[in-house]
């Protein structure tokens, strides 16, 4: 959104500096053109009053007044480089400077031909600074007894004038800019004004979606339509929480209750198993059912405990942790025939909950030995790059399919190849939940050539508090585990 409403906001703010500034360069250019038409105009005015002067007296002053007349004509043309001449009626001179000049379209001209009719010339169009090849023609008639008998002519370079007007824009460009520069400014605060709530509910919408449900926004800043969406979300995120809450608690406690019935069921199958037989396949079967349930209802009361905990997370040294969780295993990989190994990093920490990461260790290594077969074997590898951890367990086991690997922890899926492998299907959603709630996360993919790569990623920084907790300094306290959990694939 940022990325739409910034570009937005800088093209209407540049809009409204531009609507200001071309006015009022504008008006600078006109205003120095005025000026300089106006002293031209004036200067006309007193060579044709010379002019008039001139044909006033006798032949003898006639040509003294002409010959002074020409020698103020020369003098200003040396000084501001300004051609100008006096000419009669049929176009011929009286008086030019600088000698041989005549004006641009002679007798002819459309400045000429307004002079003759007894008026000034209006000016030329506006010059600009880029037109390099204009010049400014100004004529003013010689009026004598009602009659136009003379017309003064000046031709202006336009050099002094464009670079006038040039060095006149220079503070308006640079107050453009400087005021550009503020609308940028201003622009970025007013989008981070606007999209902070957003940017909050989305931080909190993650961290829901993470399974940290105590996340809230406080509905504080930005526009009273975002503040109205943040309370909305706070009562539909406090009801989601509310009915999790209650499904949780219903799993639990459904699970508490049926383990004291389901262990007086099994104690009472034992005790018929003393009476019958002891190849009995069908007491066998009823018993291992039995267990089965038993294990189930203990997965069940332990993914919702690990979904109620919080994490109590602390710097960890995750290298070590797995190292001891892989010397923990090795006993059970050495009977089973797998050569369990660690490799990687020997030394580096992370943020963790360290209870909820060796069960989540335990977990993965105890899953990738149920489908290693003899002679394979289980790598758990450590690395780190500059945000994270991962610990990889890469085994030689069948692996999944893709199809599969999309569904590997689903709570109570298994795949249908690995039915006959011991487990309730619980294992890795319990290991997710503990994972989530320290920030950290699980994945999977395919081991080569065959295989299955489960990673876990723990961040190397203190993960942010939920949103709405900010500036509390708590932690809520970790809820323990009854047991280790296992899980299958």
């Amino acid at each position: 959104m940022r990325s739409r409403l910034l570009p937005l906001l800088i093209v209407l703010l540049a809009g409204v500096l531009l609507a200001l500034g071309i006015p009022l360069a504008v008006s600078q250019a006109h205003s120095a053109q005025q000026r300089v038409v106006v002293d031209r105009i004036d200067d006309t005015a007193r060579f044709a009053s010379h002019a008039q002067f001139a044909s006033d007296t006798g032949t003898g002053r006639h040509s003294q007044q002409i010959s002074a007349l020409q020698d103020e004509l020369d003098r200003y043309y040396e000084v501001y480089g300004i051609k100008a001449g006096v000419f009669q009626r049929d176009g011929r001179p009286i008086a030019v400077a600088p000698h041989g000049w005549s004006p641009p379209g002679g007798a002819d001209g459309e400045e000429f031909g307004e002079a003759l009719a007894g008026r000034r010339s209006s000016g030329p169009s506006q010059v600009w600074p880029w037109n390099s090849d204009r010049r400014l023609l100004v004529a003013s008639p010689v009026i004598r007894d009602g009659d136009v008998i003379a017309v003064v002519f000046t031709d202006s370079p336009t050099g002094p004038l464009r670079s006038h007007i040039l060095h006149s824009w220079l503070p308006t460009v640079g107050g453009e800019a400087a005021a550009m520069l503020l609308a940028v400014v201003a622009a970025f605060q007013l989008t981070r004004w606007v999209l902070r709530p957003v940017r909050v509910l989305d931080r909190a919408t993650h961290a829901i979606a993470t399974g940290r449900l105590t996340a809230r926004v406080a509905p504080a800043g930005g526009p009273p339509e975002l503040r109205r969406l943040a309370l909305s979300f706070n009562e539909m995120a406090d009801h989601v929480e509310n009915v999790l809450e209650q499904q949780r608690a219903f799993v639990a406690d459904a699970s508490h209750q049926l383990r004291n019935p389901l262990a007086a069921l099994l104690l009472r199958i034992d005790l018929l198993g003393l009476e019958l037989p002891e190849d009995s396949e069908e007491f066998a079967s009823v018993r291992a059912e039995g267990k089965r349930l038993a294990k189930v209802l203990d997965g069940l009361l332990d993914l919702a405990l690990a979904e109620h905990s919080s994490a109590d997370l602390r710097v960890t040294d995750v290298a070590r942790l797995a190292g001891e969780r892989v010397d923990a295993w090795r006993p059970v990989a050495d009977r089973r025939g797998v050569t369990l190994r660690v490799a990687g990093a020997i030394a580096v920490t992370g943020w963790a909950d360290p209870v909820s990461l060796s069960s989540a260790l335990d977990a993965v290594v105890d899953n990738a030995l149920k489908f290693t077969p003899g002679g394979g074997s289980v790598t758990v590898t450590v690395t780190r790059d500059s945000d994270h951890v991962a610990i990889e367990t890469a085994d030689d086991g069948p692996g999944l399919d893709d199809a599969e690997l999309e569904r590997i922890g689903d709570r109570f899926w298994r795949s249908g190849r690995h039915q006959n492998v011991n487990g309730s299907g619980l294992g890795l959603s319990i290991v997710d939940a503990l994972l989530a709630a320290g920030g950290a996360a699980i994945s999977y993919a395919h081991n080569q050539p065959h295989g299955l790569r489960v990673t876990i990623s723990v961040p190397r920084a203190k993960p942010e508090e939920p949103p709405g907790n900010e500036g509390t300094g708590t932690v809520p306290a970790q809820v323990s585990l009854p047991r280790r959990v296992s899980a299958a694939e």
